[in-house]
């Protein structure tokens, strides 16, 4: 009796040792580097998605047409969104110290409208390792960070006012540049696009000032007329943002120009699309700022549930004057 009793617990206690070996050689493997990088993981059900949006600035109808967009998207895809931008154009170390303090608030992606292509990259690699997508708009920056960019092309909308300022002015005489800023990529698409394509078609034609008025048009109204009287047979202006074109128009008018030089612009705020429809301005380049606005926080929540990005979202453009500003084209574009 006793021989059976040793033997049975002789069996069980070989099965134990035996199981218990099966079990250490089952254990998980040690994580490779690959599966040990940061990810941006998608939000778990029922988390709530913020998406934290800074843009250039707040002074212009420009950007509260693409705040519009922003919370068009927020409402239609179930997610809070913050828009905010420093006072001007020219605070870039405002910028970076916006982005810094929302990624401290750990928001879900960020949607970022930078103003110096290199300044925020430290900010956007401290979104990387935090594993915050980022979205670039309007303006991009030097860094394949950012899953997605949704903006104009701007290089293609500037090269079509020059056409068209070539058109408008016979195809010879002077014409002056007033840009926001030669730091942000929209400032230096803008500058180049037009520049670019004076000098390959229109031999002509001399661009004979560049100007660089921070997106304020009271700067960019002093700019404006020191061109003016630097060059008394000036015949065109172009102004590449909000800010400046409405500085060219003040300082035409100032001046007792209005007629003599032609002037072609960009956005559509209400100055601007007041002064085609007097005669003032030309004709100008109008984005699609809503639609930046919405394809931004479109981006961030494609990517926030792993849903493949375009690298580059086109958001269009269209040139518009006094034949075509009334338009079903042209009108939903407009912003007051």
């Amino acid at each position: 009796m006793k021989n059976k009793l040793f033997l049975t617990l002789l069996v069980l206690l070989i099965v134990t040792l035996v199981l218990s070996a099966c079990g250490s050689q089952e254990a998980a493997p040690e994580p490779t580097a690959a599966s040990a990088e940061t990810e941006a993981e998608a939000p778990a059900a029922g988390e709530e998605v913020y998406v934290a949006v800074i843009s250039k600035g707040f002074q212009h109808q420009f950007w509260q047409a693409v705040e519009a967009g922003t919370e068009k998207a927020a409402e239609e895809f179930g997610v809070t969104v913050t828009f905010e931008g420093p006072e001007t154009e020219a605070m870039v170390d405002k910028q970076v110290e916006m982005v810094q303090a929302a990624l401290d608030k750990n928001p879900s992606a960020l949607c970022l409208a930078a103003l110096d292509t290199q300044a925020l990259i430290p900010m956007l690699e401290r979104a990387q390792a935090e594993g915050i997508p980022v979205v670039g708009f309007d303006s991009g920056v030097d860094s394949d960070i950012p899953v997605a960019t949704a903006a104009t092309d701007n290089l293609a909308a500037a090269a079509l006012a020059a056409d068209k300022m070539a058109e408008l002015i016979g195809g010879e005489g002077q014409v002056a540049v007033i840009v926001h800023d030669q730091t942000s990529r929209t400032g230096i698409d803008r500058r180049d696009g037009f520049v670019n394509q004076m000098e390959a078609e229109y031999p002509n034609i001399e661009i004979v000032d560049i100007q660089y008025g921070g997106g304020d048009q009271l700067k960019s109204t002093d700019l404006a007329k020191a061109i003016i009287q630097a060059h008394p047979d000036l015949k065109g202006f172009f102004g590449a943002n909000e800010g400046s074109i409405i500085g060219v128009m003040n300082a035409v008018n100032e001046m007792g120009k209005a007629g003599e030089i032609t002037i072609i612009g960009y956005d559509s705020g209400k100055q601007q699309t007041d002064a085609i429809r007097s005669g003032l301005v030309a004709g100008s380049i109008t984005q699609d700022p809503i639609g930046i606005g919405y394809k931004c926080v479109e981006a961030a929540v494609m990517a926030l549930n792993g849903e493949e990005v375009p690298l580059l979202i086109d958001t269009g453009f269209h040139w518009y004057d006094a034949d075509n500003i009334d338009s079903d084209t042209i009108q939903p574009l407009l912003y007051e």
